[in-house]
């Protein structure tokens, strides 16, 4: 049906005015040294960033990544006939860990397919890097290990080849521009 799928909207309000302002709070309060990774790199990002761990870039391994706050929801996506519950840390609390700045970011995944996100969609949705499919790791063959979802069930503009297509399964770097 489609190619990709991509970031969900969460909408004004509260909701959004939280997002930017936790991204700036993490941001003026510097957010912590990023560890070193201790297992395999599953995810790099690079750019404009402030935070790195191996030269100018960020690496997160999948501890790394379950430290961050866990957020879940399901929806029903254009590539599974049932709704899927994914897991994983919003987009924006990994973005704040790394101090990004900019407005753009390219997702690629293992086999180099590369979309377009705007920065704002992850103030602006509740968009997870998610570790889980259905409460269990995502194998490679099964879209894994990181898959950028959107919640396309909260609303109905979500659910478009736009935001579609803006969805990266096999995430494995995203650079902020």
């Amino acid at each position: 049906m489609y190619a990709r799928l991509s970031v969900a909207r969460l909408g004004a309000g509260w909701g959004r005015g939280f997002a930017i302002g936790t991204l700036a709070l993490l941001s003026a309060l510097g957010a912590h040294a990023l560890d070193k990774t201790t297992g395999p790199v599953i995810l790099t990002i690079e750019g404009t960033i402030s935070q790195t761990n191996h030269g100018q870039q960020a690496q997160f391994d999948m501890k790394m990544l379950e430290k961050l706050p866990q957020h879940s929801f399901s929806t029903q996506t254009p590539w599974y006939p049932n709704a899927v519950t994914f897991t994983g840390p919003l987009l924006r609390d990994v973005l704040a860990a790394v101090g990004a700045k900019g407005s753009k970011i390219t997702a690629v995944a293992l086999n180099d397919y590369k979309t377009e996100i705007p920065l704002d969609d992850a103030t602006r949705h509740n968009v997870i890097v998610a570790r889980l499919m259905n409460n269990r790791p995502m194998p490679i063959r099964e879209k894994g290990p990181l898959f950028i979802v959107y919640p396309f069930d909260t609303k109905a503009e979500l659910r478009s080849e736009l935001y579609y297509n803006r969805a990266a399964w096999q995430l494995n770097a995203l650079r902020i521009r």
